[in-house]
């Protein structure tokens, strides 16, 4: 057995950059995969048919990859690692389907029902969501949080008004996504000024300026449309007291129920990470479930087995598989019969789909390609702004994930921000008004995919009604070019 050693005509493969055509084609065949899963499978699209299209999509990259010169060796290793990235989120999106299992369990959600059923008005229905999500964001700094909690809550209440399950997931995630970002004790709004090279307080401070007036447009449009849904729907109240009456019937109703609310939120406040203070809400949902629902737990147990072995199979199974109510009335089964560990596997599919895909994007040079050639022409401060945030919407569709859309295009833009002499303020507010709030708007992002865990509603549906996200964007494009609040170095000097 002989070595054979490289002659100088035998030289390794050199990686060739790809061309702009190489770049597009993958996302081209992603386009056209991903419209033609939602028109065959509709709604139903979220639960393989998305996956498929990702890894098709992500196949023809690969191949491309290949004919230029990268080895599959690299390219795994950079799908390892962008799965890698998601874990701690698909450990969170396993305790929020064991939350709201063990919630629905313990009364704590059909609680927070009851009670607003009874004090919210239908009129400012979607405002109050809003607002009150807004609030509970801003307090904890999780926007994923305050959606699988008050946001679960709110979906319930908006079923016994007879009101738009779709507009309230709107104004769930308009409010919530506008809490978080003005949230000191955010991630995103911790992240953005640390790529940006900008101070925290400066930051949220020069934020107000886009966000504020978003959330008044998108309060007042919530009001208009709760107050048309009042003037036309009278009939609400009788199925409001079915509602209600059903709750009562089927649940020991008692402002005992929200102590594990108070308790997770008392924790989010004191910057726990998710991942524990999730997991303990959901452990004490389960300890209530057993003290206060007791009746409720034997009625769902085999016939012939032991009390105690009813509320250990019961409460366990709320962890991993939800649980399942027969009131009679089967829109109220429907509300009440979610949740568990297995309900956020086709959510964790679809993530770890995604990220694949822009990890092996970002591996073969693709997403390189695309800013270069947007810096070309980027040549006034208003285009450069703008193509910054097209960058990060970009990288949310292509990465699947937040915190890159955030942290990549700071760090491809942050020198060209510097030479034009504006300050690093303005590089972190547009990371935030487009990479962070554009997030739970794409199907395949982890933001998108958990709020369709938690809220059952896939971005589809609530997309055109999340008037937060959507309007913010278009306030920091209308700054940027008419050069309002748009900040210089020589301003700080």
């Amino acid at each position: 057995m002989s070595n054979q050693v490289p002659t100088e005509n035998q030289s390794p493969i050199q990686k060739k950059e790809p061309s702009m055509l190489d770049s597009v084609i993958p996302l081209i065949a992603l386009v056209i995969m991903l419209t033609a899963s939602v028109s065959y499978f509709a709604d139903n699209s979220s639960f393989g048919p998305n996956q498929i299209a990702l890894l098709l999509a992500m196949g023809i990259a690969i191949l491309i990859g290949l004919k230029n010169g990268h080895q599959w060796e690299d390219i795994e290793a950079a799908i390892v690692r962008g799965i890698s990235i998601s874990l701690g989120a698909i450990l969170i999106l396993l305790t929020v389907g064991a939350l709201i299992g063990t919630w629905l369990l313990s009364g704590t959600v059909p609680t927070m029902i009851y009670y607003g059923l009874q004090i919210i008005d239908p009129s400012w229905f979607y405002a109050a969501c809003c607002l009150v999500c807004g609030i509970v964001a801003m307090s904890i700094g999780s926007s994923w949080t305050t959606a699988a909690t008050v946001g679960v809550a709110f979906i319930g209440i908006s079923n016994g008004f007879e009101m738009s399950t779709a507009v309230t997931a709107g104004a769930v995630i308009s409010g919530a996504y506008f809490g978080d970002k003005l949230s000191p004790l955010s991630e995103t709004t911790n992240l953005a000024p640390a790529v940006a090279g900008s101070e925290l307080f400066d930051h949220i401070r020069y934020m107000l300026w886009t966000t504020i007036p978003s959330i008044v447009i998108a309060l007042v449009l919530f009001l208009i449309i709760g107050f048309n849904h009042s003037a036309g729907n009278i009939e609400s109240t009788d199925t409001i007291q079915k509602l209600t009456a059903t709750l009562d019937e089927t649940y020991n109703i008692s402002v005992f129920n929200l102590i594990p609310l108070f308790i997770l939120l008392a924790l989010a406040f004191k910057k726990m990470p998710a991942f524990p203070a999730v997991a303990i809400g959901a452990i004490i949902g389960a300890i209530w479930s057993g003290i206060f629902q007791q009746e409720l737990i034997l009625s769902m147990a085999e016939k012939g087995i032991s009390n105690s072995t009813a509320y250990i199979t019961i409460i366990w199974t709320a962890f991993f598989d939800g649980i399942v109510v027969n009131t009679g009335n089967t829109e109220i089964d429907k509300l009440l019969s979610r949740g568990g560990m297995s309900s956020m596997l086709n959510t964790i599919w679809l993530v770890m789909c995604a990220l694949s895909f822009g990890a092996v994007l970002e591996r073969l040079g693709m997403l390189a390609k695309f800013v270069k050639t947007i810096l070309k022409t980027a040549k006034s401060v208003g285009s450069l702004i703008t193509s910054t945030m097209a960058t990060c919407i970009g990288t949310n569709l292509i990465t699947a994930d937040q915190y890159m859309a955030i942290v990549m295009p700071g760090r491809m833009f942050k020198e060209e921000y510097h030479r034009r002499g504006l300050h690093p303020t303005v590089l972190s507010r547009t990371l935030e008004d487009s990479g962070t709030i554009t997030s739970p708007l794409i199907p395949w992002n982890t933001c998108g995919a958990f709020m369709f865990g938690a809220l059952a509603l896939t971005s589809y549906d609530y997309i055109f009604y999340c008037f937060f996200n959507l309007i913010n964007p278009v306030i920091a494009v209308i700054y940027a070019y008419t050069g309002f609040k748009i900040k210089t170095l020589e301003e700080d000097v």
